[in-house]
């Protein structure tokens, strides 16, 4: 009788062992994609589908002072165009509003959403730059109390046309950097035909 010499094969246990292996191998990688996913989540590297990142700030408002030929050295904005107040409105009291179509002539300085104070620029005292609410609740930039509008008559930068003209129930002057109108000029009662009444265009 012959006797084999072969030992029993190992196959079997050599691929459980390959098998075993391979199920680890991938349950590490689930692990560590979920961990990165999460990490990634965490430190706000990525953002969910359909969603869009947050909106950036508002852009400030900014007042300044500026040499203006024929009334000196007055308000201005980021464009420097002249800053006008309307004597009607002492006190903060907005009476020129788009309803009675003095804003198409006299644009306001409204605040864009989400901000709540215009800035300080060059020769401006911070401490009177304040704002006031309309009846709808938006906020618009006043100095020294006076709400501040620019005039679409003005062709651009350096120019105070609308120094002087009484309309829409007051007279609009340019504002000095003390927060006071600036009177010196001659001013233009019954400009457009207003005769000084609260409509004036």
């Amino acid at each position: 009788m012959k006797i084999s010499m072969h030992r029993p094969r190992r196959a079997p246990a050599v691929q459980l062992l390959y098998g075993s292996l391979a199920i680890g191998a991938v349950a590490a990688a689930a692990a560590c994609g979920s961990t990165s996913s999460s990490t990634a989540a965490s430190s706000g590297k990525s953002q969910p589908a359909g969603t869009s990142p947050p909106a950036s700030s508002s852009p400030a408002v900014t007042v300044s002072a500026k040499s203006v030929a024929g009334v000196g050295t007055v308000l201005v904005n980021s464009k420097g165009q002249t800053l006008y107040m309307l004597t009607s409105e002492k006190g903060g009291k907005i009476t020129c509003t788009d309803d009675n179509g003095c804003t198409k002539v006299w644009p306001d300085t409204e605040l864009p959403k989400g901000t709540t104070s215009a800035t300080a620029g060059s020769g401006i005292q911070a401490s009177l730059l304040g704002t006031v609410k309309n009846s709808a609740g938006d906020l618009y930039v006043t100095y020294h109390g006076w709400p501040l509008y620019t005039y679409t008559g003005d062709n651009g930068p350096g120019h105070a046309k609308g120094e002087g003209i009484t309309a829409f129930g007051g007279t609009w002057y340019a504002l000095s950097t003390s927060g006071n109108p600036v009177t010196s000029s001659h001013s233009q009662p019954g400009s457009y035909g207003s005769g000084g009444g609260s409509g004036g265009y």
